[in-house]
This record gives C-alpha cells, structure tokens and sequence, in this order.
C-alpha cells in the first residue's frame, strides 16, 4: 500500500539538515523527492562518514530521494531546473534571501514554468530585516531566539542545547505546511509561495511555556527573568531516573510510594498551587528519598502508585529498552553502499497509508540519468548537457 504522499512529486534543492529533514519526511510518506545536489554534494554526505561513503547523518536524513547532480551556475543547470519544476508540484530551497533569484530558480521564474507549483522558501530570519543576510547554523538560532539564554536557567550563563532543534524543528514545521499548502491546492486549484524562517520557527515554538511572563501585555513589568524550569533528573543508588509531582494526588501517591506520610502535613504542600510555589523545596524532598535505593526499585514502586516516571537512559540502553523494542523504533536494514545499519522508522503510523522508508539514502547523482529520461531527455541531450558541465 502507497504512503499518503504517492504521486506527489518533490524537487528539493535543500542542503544541510532543515531542508532535508522535511523532505525526508514526505519522502517517508510516499512522495518522489528529487534532490538536487552540487557537484561536490551537500556538504553533510561527508561530515563524519568515517572512510564510508556517506555519512550516518547523511544517510538517515536523505533516505527515500533520488540524487541529480546539477551545476546551478550554469545556464544549462538552470534550464534543466526548469523543466524538472514545470512537472514538480513543490520545490524547496534554503538559500539566503535573494540567492535563489540571482540564480534564476525564484519563485517568480518557476511560477511561469508551473502555475500550480507550491514554492518553498527556507530561510534563516527571513526575507527583510538587519539578520536577513547572514549566513544561519542551527546555534545561531538559539542564541538570537533565547533558547539558549532559557536552556541556562538560573545559572546565568546561556547553554545550547546538544542536538539541532531548531534546524529540525524548523524540518518539521516545514513538512506540515508543505501538506497543508498541498491541501490547499486541492480545494483551490491554486499554488503558493510559502516562507518559513527558523526564527520564527523556533520562538513560535517555545513561547507557550517559555514567555509565560511575557503573554499577557502588563505581567512582564518589573520581572527580571521568567519562572523557572527546574531539571527533573534525580539520582538513585544506582543511577539516574526522573518523576513528576506537579498535580496534588501525584505528590500524594509518591509520599505514599516512598513511605514519607508525614510530607503530607507540610502547609507547603496540600494544595497544586502549593507544590508549584514551593517547587524547590518539595524537589528537594525527592532527590533526598530516591538516592537511598535503586532506580529499578523506585520504579516498580512509583509505576504502582502511577506517579510519572522513568530511567534516563544511555543510547545503548536506549536501544534494548522494551517499550523501544514493543513500539519496533529502531529498524535494521542493508544500505546498498554502506553496510548494515539502524535507523529510527517513520514515528507516524497510517491505518491505510501507511509511511516507509522508501529507498536507501542515495550517491552522489546515483539517478541522473534516470530521472532527466523521466521528464523527456534523450540519451543525446543528456550527454549533450554533461559536456556542457551542467551534470556531475
């Protein structure tokens, strides 16, 4: 059975990881996705392949696409664009504001070759304003977004986080506006223009918790820094667990789990409103009692009170952990140029259309040839653009 996306048809020209992300994703779901690369590739094929001939990041974010290698700066490559993207229904680039334009590949001019086409503009802070021509990684975002200043907490000094956020959330924000302008194709019979910018990605998404403070017009006055966010990580006698105790009658069954009855007649803490407000004491009382046994104990002993809770977990227990296991996360597979290897499947389930991982990350240009002959190349032209060094 095909994925929900079957039939669609994506031209990516997206490199590094926002872009390809959310093709991946519609990859997944069923669409032909067409990624057009540089002759030397995008730039994550070798970041960290270790003498393979890609590399992990690169092979689990450009699984299910077909490889063109296209030389953009040259007419030829431009004229091939075009008639790849009169036969596309959406085309997807992460280049600074106006590059796409001087290239020759702008929505304008892609718009006269596809009237229907739904033109996706990733950028790093948008079209217009004093950031819009800088060059963008995924750190930059948090910083100018206050991530990182949030991830800090009240040590005071900013902390990035450890993975790409914003670069992958901006992925998925992508994947879901691209089905939604689809959608609105459907109804309407017409294209669009979508503009997504990883700033706006990325404050849109931490504001419902983060600005609290900062919602209501009037609150933030005279607040120095917004509530804080405690780290819920807990030490056991032999390693780390987490457990939640923000609503009354979970701090009741955790006093209750952990034979602590007398917490209970704290004034602090007979009420929710109580336990928020005096949050860094009741954390205290926590940490104090779950050091003294192991985390498989505490475990057994909180599930059966339902107090929210689990072990943190290392990448390797990650892996033989048994919900992962039960829920079959982690797929093994041979990749046809690289060995055996194991990647997170699709996390979303379709009753009848269900999502896949369609094909193995490609080569460098693996389906040139294959995809021009597809939109009417001849074996002749197609020599004749290699020799004009608009093809890998």
């Amino acid at each position: 059975m095909p994925g929900p996306l079957h039939g669609y048809t994506i031209l990516d020209v997206t490199q590094m990881i926002s872009g390809p992300v959310a093709t991946r994703i519609l990859g997944d779901q069923g669409a032909d996705v067409i990624k057009v690369e540089p002759r030397e590739g995008d730039l994550t094929r070798s970041t960290g392949s270790a003498g393979r001939k890609m590399s992990p990041l690169f092979a689990t974010t450009n699984r299910s696409k077909r490889s063109v290698v296209l030389d953009l700066k040259t007419d030829a490559g431009v004229r091939v664009i075009h008639r790849l993207a009169a036969q596309a229904d959406v085309f997807v680039q992460n280049f600074r504001p106006g590059a796409a334009e001087r290239m020759g590949i702008g929505e304008p001019a892609l718009r006269r070759q596809n009237e229907k086409l739904i033109y996706v503009s990733i950028s790093g802070f948008g079209e217009s304003g004093p950031y819009a021509h800088k060059r963008v990684y995924d750190p930059v975002i948090q910083a100018l977004s206050g991530l990182a200043s949030i991830q800090g907490g009240s040590s005071g000094r900013p902390r990035m986080l450890r993975l790409i956020v914003p670069d992958k959330l901006t992925a998925v924000t992508a994947a879901q506006a691209i089905t939604a302008a689809l959608l609105a194709r459907e109804r309407t019979g017409v294209g669009q223009h979508v503009r997504l910018a990883m700033l706006d990605a990325v404050v849109a998404f931490h504001w419902p918790e983060a600005m609290v403070r900062h919602t209501f017009v009037g609150d933030d006055i005279g607040s120095a820094r917004p509530p804080e966010t405690r780290d819920l990580v807990f030490e056991t006698a032999d390693g780390f667990m987490t457990a939640g105790t923000v609503a009354l009658r979970e701090w009741q069954a955790f006093c209750a789990a952990v034979e602590r009855p007398e917490w209970l007649a704290d004034e602090r803490f007979r009420s929710t409103a109580g336990l928020v407000r005096h949050a860094d004491a009741r954390l205290e009382r926590m940490a104090s009692v779950l050091r003294t046994r192991s985390t498989a104990e505490w475990l057994e002993r909180l599930d059966r009170a339902q107090v929210p809770c689990a072990p943190i977990l290392t990448r390797e227990e990650l892996l033989l952990h048994p919900q992962v296991l039960e829920n079959a996360i982690v797929v093994e597979s041979e990749h046809p140029n690289t060995g055996r290897m194991r990647q997170a499947r699709p996390p979303e389930r379709f009753e009848r259309t269900p999502s896949a991982i369609g094909r193995a990350a490609p080569l460098l240009g693996e389906h040139t040839d294959e995809v021009l002959a597809e939109h009417g190349y001849s074996r002749a032209e197609i020599e004749g653009l290699r020799a004009e060094g608009a093809l890998g």
